[in-house]
């Protein structure tokens, strides 16, 4: 079976491959125990990666938006500012996915699979609510 390059992947086929990548990290690696992670290294892992398919979409939605003006933002608050502008509900489900999957997984190493999973559905909401609303979404990236 041949996969798709990089190029040859729209931005939300892209993003839905990082998730699916922190979905089986941690169900592969980092092992359940009472609601808990057992190994913080993957935990770290795949909440890394998820965070960065969150930050994957909200590009191609900023370079949507902006067009030709469009430079990638530098830091959350450089997201978050541009977003505020834009759209709401995004810059909600970025600040959750932000405390979710950045701080409390990737920066402090939450054992916690609650909000792991948490923060996996609030990128899946983001992927879905572009996807839908934007038909570039379905095109690949370099086009």
């Amino acid at each position: 079976m041949l996969t798709k390059t990089h190029e040859e992947r729209t931005a939300a086929e892209e993003a839905q491959r990082y998730l699916e990548n922190a979905s089986t990290i941690l169900s592969e690696k980092a092992g359940k125990r009472d609601g808990q992670y057992a190994d913080i290294k993957y935990v770290k892992m795949a909440a890394g990666t998820a965070y960065s398919a969150a930050l994957l979409i909200l590009d191609e939605y900023l370079k949507q938006k902006e067009g030709i003006h469009f430079k990638k933002p530098t830091s959350i608050e450089d997201y978050m500012s541009r977003l505020r502008k834009y759209d709401k509900k995004l810059l909600r489900l970025l600040a959750s996915v932000y405390d979710e999957l950045h701080l409390a997984g990737y920066y402090h190493g939450t054992r916690s699979v609650d909000t792991i999973q948490l923060g996996l559905t609030n990128v899946t909401k983001m992927l879905n609510y572009i996807a839908n609303s934007f038909s570039q979404f379905r095109k690949p990236l370099n086009s």
